[in-house]
């Protein structure tokens, strides 16, 4: 799967760099896991649909009666249509030099959030709607204001999250300045229990597979594919055991593209097969 390069697809001029961009996107078919690479932070405002985003060592999924800040870099997006309805997502990218210049203007030196994520769930209310219609008003305005405007309308948005939210978004503004980066074993050990692939996990990592595989192997001294399938076996079994649930319950939950599969890497692990667990 290529990797699309977030928000360069959509300029129109590429020698173009704006501090504050706005684009409307829209689709007619499902996307599952397309890989983004994320140049600039950004806020997704959900019209219609259904989004999923995984980032590093976390996931999240938002519908239309919520918004998303996203941590500018790499992530895996599935985007769902509402039933025949096109997708609708208004989307807002800023670069972390005009975040640096409201950041020192209008907030308070604060420590970094120790625990942070890639992205801040926003609830949707009459205000972010009034604004998302100002933004349409705004792409009718001649291109020599048009700039201007913007960087109104974004320091505008900050300022109402900060008050809606308070220290919690400003740590969060905080850490999207930071410049840590998450460790790799924390994205390996968050993503234990997911459905993703080696590939999906490498790409949060910001890594190729071959050189993902290399690093594992570093620091786990085995192999990832059977390190990561042991682990989930196991889970898995855990699961099983407690008797809620079935194999065909669960096997899409921890990787496996259909039961026959599961059920054999089960066997040749625990020597009997899911439906034999024994109580």
């Amino acid at each position: 799967m290529p990797i699309e390069n977030i928000p360069e697809i959509y300029f129109n001029d590429l020698k173009v760099n704006p501090d504050v961009f706005v684009y409307d996107f829209k689709m007619n078919n499902n996307v599952v896991k397309s890989k983004v690479n994320l140049s600039m932070h950004m806020f997704s405002f959900l019209q219609v649909g259904k989004k999923q985003v995984h980032f590093a060592d976390t996931a999240v999924a938002v519908n239309k009666n919520q918004s998303l800040l996203l941590k500018k870099g790499n992530w895996l997006w599935t985007e769902l249509l509402d039933t025949d309805a096109t997708y609708y997502c208004k989307l807002l990218f800023f670069s972390e030099n005009k975040l640096s210049e409201f950041y020192n203007k209008h907030v308070n030196n604060l420590n970094t959030n120790k625990n942070e994520v890639g992205y801040f769930v926003i609830e949707n209310d009459s205000y972010i709607m009034s604004y998302l219609n100002s933004l349409n008003t705004i792409n009718e305005a001649p291109a020599i204001f048009k700039n201007n405007l913007l960087s109104v309308k974004f320091e505008e948005l900050l300022l109402y999250l900060i008050n809606k939210y308070g220290s919690k978004f400003e740590l969060f503004l905080h850490s999207l300045i930071s410049k840590q980066i998450s460790p790799f074993k924390k994205v390996i050990e968050n993503n234990v229990y997911s459905n993703l692939k080696l590939e999906e996990i490498a790409f949060l990592c910001h890594m190729s597979l071959s050189t993902f595989k290399r690093h594992f192997v570093n620091e786990y001294n085995t192999s990832p594919g059977k390190w990561l399938q042991d682990k989930r076996l196991l889970k898995a079994k855990e699961i099983l055991k407690e008797g809620q649930l079935k194999a065909s319950d669960i096997y899409l939950d921890f990787g496996y593209n259909n039961l026959s599969n599961f059920s054999i890497a089960f066997r040749n692990k625990f020597g009997f097969n899911p439906s034999e667990i024994p109580s």
